[in-house]
């Protein structure tokens, strides 16, 4: 059954672009919505060229992989047919914490910087740990600034590179085009201090769940965060898959991403918890809200009557 057709989408300008006009939605800088709201980006269209499939796509345009596909869940990833307009995840609600720092979402894969002083915030895709490696909940700050950082893999890490790969891994990986470190990375001051914001060589992980527990970005990404955060800025990392909000102009939007774990699915994304927590209810379709909740969307849905 394909939902997406049921939904209610945004009141915002739909715009449709192709690769060729990709330079529109490089950027990652978003200004801050007015008083009372917490929608920011527009609903943007990519129309499917020849050649084109989702890694491809998602790179151009600088958004998350997983978020792509949950997007657009009736599209084959790997050969979408040209012509097809795909969902592009470049509208959303800010997360409900406080907006300085860094914060990442983790079941969105997305990681939010708001500069001080400044009605701007930048967000960027992420790769988290995989399962069994999870990236922690945390309050936290940048302890260091690294640059050209030196890997030096846990006995943990060695032991499951070496059943997956059958090689050993060196106790230490200097800087350079071998080391999964990428050029640039913020340790983080949470527990021994052994989680990084960090850069990649890999072509591929970014806005998936891949990692040991760092938080990836992609390489230039990370320099620029690199070159504007402050060591001792704060970073908060954060685990909620359902964000929701009342509009000034009176619409409720709810945004669902899948949960990070199949265990905790019925907590985390409950549609009977979701429509009584949301203000003025009486004014929610609460068979929108449920279609929404089930389909783990990943963008903000008109839950409004």
């Amino acid at each position: 059954m394909l939902i997406k057709s049921k939904l209610k989408f945004l009141s915002k300008p739909l715009v449709i672009l192709s690769l060729l006009f990709v330079e529109a939605v490089n950027a990652q800088q978003y200004t801050l919505p007015s008083a009372g709201s917490r929608l920011i980006g527009e609903r943007v269209q990519h129309k499917v060229q020849v050649g084109d499939y989702f890694h491809s796509v998602s790179k151009q345009y600088n958004i998350g992989l997983i978020a792509l596909m949950a997007s657009n869940p009736s599209v084959d990833p790997f050969l979408p047919l040209p012509g097809t307009k795909l969902d592009l995840p470049t509208v959303m609600l800010l997360p409900e914490v406080e907006h300085k720092g860094i914060v990442i979402n983790l079941p969105e894969l997305r990681l939010y910087y708001f500069p001080k002083n400044t009605n701007k915030v930048h967000v960027f895709p992420v790769g988290i740990g995989r399962e069994g490696r999870e990236t922690p909940q945390m309050k936290s700050v940048v302890k260091l600034k690294l640059k050209d950082p030196v890997w030096t893999p846990t006995q943990t890490t060695r032991a499951e590179y070496l059943d997956k790969h059958k090689m050993v891994l060196p106790r230490v990986v200097p800087a350079g085009k071998h080391n999964p470190l990428g050029n640039f990375a913020l340790q983080l001051a949470y527990g021994k201090s052994n989680y990084l914001i960090h850069g990649t060589n890999s072509d591929f992980g970014i806005g998936m769940r891949v990692s040991a527990g760092c938080i990836r970005m992609n390489p230039d990404d990370i320099e620029w965060l690199y070159n504007n955060v402050k060591v001792n800025e704060s970073v908060r990392i954060i685990n909620r898959p359902i964000k929701f909000t009342l509009e000034p102009n009176g619409e409720h939007l709810l945004e669902v991403h899948s949960p990070l774990s199949s265990k905790t699915l019925n907590r985390d994304v409950d549609g009977s918890k979701v429509i009584n927590s949301l203000k003025d209810n009486n004014r929610v379709d609460s068979n929108t809200v449920k279609e929404t909740v089930l389909l783990h969307y990943g963008l903000p849905i008109n839950v409004s009557i």
